[in-house]
C-alpha cells in the first residue's frame, strides 16, 4: 500500500503542521514515509502545502504530483491541485471556506465544514486537524487508535498544554456524519 497525500492552503491555517502529524504516525507504523513541505514567501497568509507518502515500501521521490488523497483548505488550493488528483482519488474540501464543489466525476468528493465546527467547538485554529481526523476516517490512511503518540511526538514541549484539545478536533473529524 502507498498512498500519496498533499494538503494544501494558506500559511497559518497548520498545513504542515497536518503532514508532520501523518508521518509520525507513518513511522511509528513502521512505513517508509516522506514529509516535504512548501510555501510561499508570505509565510502566514500565503500558500502553503505539503506532500506525504506513507507506504510499504521504500519512498523513492518526496513529490506528490499527482495525489491519491487531496486535502484543501482554500480555493486557491483546490483550483490548482483538484485536476491533479489522480482518478479514483479522494478529495478533502473545508466547505466553510470553499463556497464551490469539486468538478469531476472520477473522484470521491468529501465536504466538511471544518473552520466552522472549530469555531463552534472553541477549537479556533484547529480547522487543520478536524480536517484531518475526517481524512482518516474516510481514506484509512493511518490507523485512528494510535493518534496520541504522534500527537505527543508533533506537539511540541511548549505546547504540551494543547494535546487535549489537538485530540478532540480530531476525533470530531473522524466522528463528523455529512
Amino acid at each position: 500500500m502507498t498512498k500519496n497525500m498533499l494538503i494544501a492552503g494558506f500559511g497559518g491555517q497548520g498545513i504542515l503542521f497536518c503532514g508532520k502529524f501523518l508521518a509520525y504516525e507513518g513511522l511509528l507504523e513502521d512505513k517508509s514515509v516522506s514529509w516535504l513541505p512548501s510555501y510561499g514567501p508570505e509565510m502566514r497568509g500565503g500558500t502553503a502545502n505539503c506532500s506525504v507518502i506513507i507506504s510499504d515500501i521504500p519512498v523513492g521521490s518526496p513529490i506528490v504530483s499527482n495525489p491519491d488523497i487531496l486535502m484543501v483548505m482554500n480555493m486557491p488550493s483546490l483550483d490548482k491541485y483538484e485536476d491533479a488528483t489522480v482518478a479514483g482519488g479522494q478529495i478533502f474540501v473545508d466547505s466553510a471556506l470553499i463556497d464551490r464543489k469539486v468538478n469531476r466525476t472520477d473522484v470521491e468528493a468529501y465536504y466538511i465544514p471544518a473552520t466552522k465546527l472549530a469555531n463552534d467547538e472553541g477549537l479556533t485554529g484547529l480547522a487543520n486537524m478536524i480536517m484531518i481526523g475526517y481524512v482518516i476516517k474516510k481514506s484509512g490512511i493511518i490507523p485512528f487508535e494510535n493518534i496520541d503518540r504522534a500527537l505527543q511526538k508533533v506537539v511540541p514541549a511548549s505546547k504540551q498544554h494543547l494535546l487535549d484539545s489537538n485530540r478532540k478536533a480530531l476525533e470530531l473529524g473522524y466522528n463528523y456524519a455529512e
